[in-house]
């Protein structure tokens, strides 16, 4: 049946245009190469195809490294799966090479970083430990935790740098695997953004909410502080926190801007299992929406850091 309102076009009308002439996102000289076994690591980078996740990585990584050469922070903000993932000693060896100006994590992360230090493990079952009423009742974690927060805050001190001082006066057996510890050692500012009610700490019997709130305003002004310097070729990273970090990270260049202070033309990263919202809109999208960079990085932690390390350390 035809119709006389929509009569049927011709395909001999259509305009065609050449393969050659025709602008492609697709090249063989951007494919993956088949890696030789006992080449080493830097045929292994080279072996990589040239397209998303993969281009982005690379590309991101040249960015932080002429952050460094320009002398522009490279602030790292985490979650504590870092630490429960074994990263510890990789992020450890940034600092010490130099690649890391400052360090930001939740709540979640002292917690893990310190029973790192004082045993050499951490983490539990919850389910299994939860009805049976000892999730999250460590008595040294949440004694001694507790006991350097307020010392700090004695001595006019931020959270991270309370907890750190606190380290190094221990000489706990497991230090050299802190990342605390080791911040504090090397002068590199670790800020502490924590949310009450979130960490078993904060119903330990000496736990002072007035200590922990104070701690963590002294930390948002080191942290904004440290913020307001990444214009123009600064990097912020995000690794694990899928709210706090970056709702943090996003009110510290509101703190910025609304102060005058211009802040364009940075850039961020992302590194986490799944994409999620918060560290999507607030560290990837908006802060650069006004000049720069975000990317989103999926994978897993364990593989996705050691791998974005390599590279940079082999660019």
């Amino acid at each position: 049946m035809s119709y006389k309102k929509y009569p049927l076009l011709n395909r001999r009308n259509l305009k065609t245009i050449s393969i050659n002439e025709r602008e492609s996102l697709v090249n063989v000289k951007d494919f993956a190469k088949p890696y030789t076994p006992g080449s080493g690591f830097e045929s292994f980078l080279k072996s990589l195809p040239n397209f998303l996740a993969s281009k982005e990585l690379f590309e991101f990584s040249k960015l932080v490294k002429k952050a460094r050469q320009n002398e522009k922070p490279i602030m790292l903000g985490m979650g504590a799966h870092c630490i429960k993932v074994g990263l510890s000693s990789i992020i450890i060896d940034m600092m010490q090479r130099g690649w890391i100006s400052s360090i930001s994590v939740n709540g979640a992360f002292i917690i893990h970083d310190f029973e790192i230090a004082l045993a050499g493990k951490t983490s539990e079952e919850v389910s299994k430990n939860l009805h049976k009423g000892i999730y999250g009742n460590t008595e040294e974690t949440g004694l001694f935790l507790n006991i350097a927060l307020k010392e700090g805050c004695n001595r006019g001190m931020g959270g991270g740098e309370s907890i750190g001082h606190y380290l190094i006066q221990s000489k706990f057996k497991y230090n050299h695997y802190s990342v605390l510890y080791n911040a504090y050692k090397l002068n590199i500012p670790v800020t502490v953004h924590p949310a009450i009610g979130t960490d078993f700490i904060h119903y330990h019997p000496s736990f002072d909410g007035a200590v922990l709130g104070a701690l963590a305003e002294k930390d948002f002004v080191l942290f904004s502080s440290i913020v307001s310097k990444i214009n123009n070729g600064g990097v912020y990273i995000n690794i694990g926190s899928a709210v706090v970090m970056p709702e943090v990270f996003l009110k510290a260049v509101s703190f910025c801007v609304g102060q005058g202070i211009e802040l364009k033309g940075f850039y961020t990263a992302v590194f986490d299992f799944i994409k999620h919202y918060r560290p999507l809109e607030n560290v990837v999208k908006r802060p650069i929406s006004d000049g720069g960079k975000g990317y989103y990085f999926i994978g897993h932690h364990e593989i996705m850091i050691p791998l974005f390390v390599a590279i940079l350390l082999n660019s």
